[in-house]
């Protein structure tokens, strides 16, 4: 039989695929590669570390879509969770169709797939599916829907975890609930996800799609807080609009106004407008009346009249929408910047940041997504960290540039961290990442403490995912 060691690639097109991620601006070299067949191979591997006298670092990579090279290990070893997909992906949906079982390693994309099949569907989504299951309930798992469902880890019923002691451990609210809450949230630090039971739901057919467009930032974020306190939406997310190649775009799938240079000219008045992204699903059960209801929804906002851009599309091409990365773009550099913000400060952190620098981010096709947060759908046991206001705002700054470009954006990335910071604007990052301890105790907060006693629980030899620099910095 094979021993760990046996069967690690060191191989220079295995470690340098380990050495980069999605952002491409931090790349840290492993010393192996381990491409597993078997789960088994994955805790013998992690139960070699742990028992050695000189413990090596190891960090499971999905898709690898951080950008920040938290899916790498310095002079450590890189397992590839996507080869446990090798024979197809592991998914099976629950006889009674309530749950659905996956893979850490298998991507949204394919849980659609399979689900939509049975006619349900999970009942809150991230907007690109090309992401792995395991890395995504490492972090939260955030859409449109969020404010409805919570994010995708307070949708889960249960999970299979290897610690980084080399235990496998079933684990779920009732049982080994530390574990499980470690977890879901957890930045990869107690434990590699190798199974989720996710809730599902019976899917929608169809969907009424619409982007409205607004001059006033307070009337923006007050009809966003007023859609997701209705309950009457099922998706709700926002854009800021700094160049009008953003509604071009859109004009090429939307039935849209018909004077796109009305756009042009309002942002030659001020250098950013808003755009709250609003969705209905129905199906032939309220066919006959979701017009009815999408109109007396939009009756109660205040966006330019003249100014919506709508579609009917099918629940699939609508959960869908974001496609795959393609090799032109995983070339670029990716120095994204992901914050929550609470509510309470929005009014300065729109003066401050989204007014006076968000304006000066150049480059080709930026993503700029603006949209606010129920807190009551997360639940605080998890290791997730969010602001302490029952309402908050989600910032996504998504930027892709050449790769001696990425420091210039960094630079206004800084300016705007700087900027709360200096205004005591309590913000939270989301995908976060920092480069002293002293950083992550701040980013944590009153959850450090129970962020370091889940590590000597689970981790005590900070073997796990390294490439977060918490323990590992």
């Amino acid at each position: 039989m094979s021993t760990p060691l046996n069967l690690l690639l060191t191989d220079a097109t295995s470690i340098k695929e380990a050495s980069n991620d999605y952002g491409n601006i931090i790349h840290h070299t492993p010393s192996a590669v381990l491409n597993p067949s078997s789960i088994q191979e994955i805790i013998d591997l992690v139960k070699l570390s742990y028992k050695s006298l000189t413990p090596f670092t190891i960090s499971p990579r999905g898709q690898s879509h951080s950008v920040r090279g938290q899916a790498m290990a310095r002079d450590g070893l890189v397992v590839n969770m996507m080869s446990l997909s090798k024979t197809g992906p592991r998914i099976t949906v629950s006889s009674d169709c309530q749950y659905v079982d996956v893979g850490g390693e298998v991507l949204w994309i394919d849980v659609l797939k399979a689900t939509i099949e049975r006619g349900v569907a999970p009942v809150t989504w991230t907007d690109y599916l090309y992401l792995s299951v395991g890395g995504t309930l490492s972090n939260a798992g955030i859409s449109g829907q969020t404010f409805l469902h919570g994010p995708f880890i307070s949708n889960v019923l249960e999970l299979d975890v290897i610690t980084g002691k080399g235990e496998f451990i079933t684990c779920c609210k009732n049982n080994n609930a530390e574990l499980f809450f470690a977890v879901l949230g957890g930045l990869g630090q107690f434990g590699i996800i190798t199974r989720a039971r996710i809730i599902v739901d019976k899917a929608p057919t169809r969907v009424k799609w619409m982007r409205l467009i607004y001059r006033d930032f307070m009337a923006f974020s007050k009809d966003q807080e007023y859609l997701i306190s209705s309950n009457v939406p099922d998706y709700i997310e926002g854009f800021l609009i700094t160049d009008e190649t953003t509604t071009n775009i859109w004009r090429s799938s939307f039935s849209s106004p018909s004077s796109q240079s009305e756009i042009a000219t309002m942002l030659k008045k001020q250098r950013i407008l808003y755009s709250i992204e609003l969705v209905k699903y129905y199906d032939y059960r309220s066919a006959a009346t979701i017009d009815e209801e999408v109109d007396a929804l939009l009756g109660q906002l205040s966006f330019i009249s003249s100014m919506i851009f709508s579609k009917d599309s099918s629940f699939v091409n609508f959960i869908e929408r974001v496609s795959k990365v393609d090799a032109e773009d995983s070339l670029k550099s990716h120095p994204w910047l992901n914050l929550f913000i609470p509510k309470s400060r929005i009014s300065d952190f729109h003066a401050g940041v989204l007014e006076s620098v968000v304006p000066k981010f150049t480059g080709p096709d930026p993503i700029f997504i603006f949209y606010p947060i129920n807190r009551s759908k997360w639940d605080d046991r998890m290791s997730a960290v969010i602001p302490g206001e029952e309402v908050f705002y989600k910032l996504a700054l998504l930027h892709a540039t050449k790769p001696e470009e990425s420091e210039s954006i960094d630079k206004l990335n800084n300016q705007i961290l700087l900027f709360c910071e200096t205004n005591r604007i309590e913000v939270k990052q989301y995908l976060p990442h920092f480069k002293t301890l002293e950083e992550w105790i701040n980013h944590f907060g009153s959850k450090f403490e129970t962020i370091r006693e889940r590590k000597i629980l689970f981790d005590p030899k900070c073997i796990l995912s390294p490439g977060q620099g918490i323990f590992n910095s």
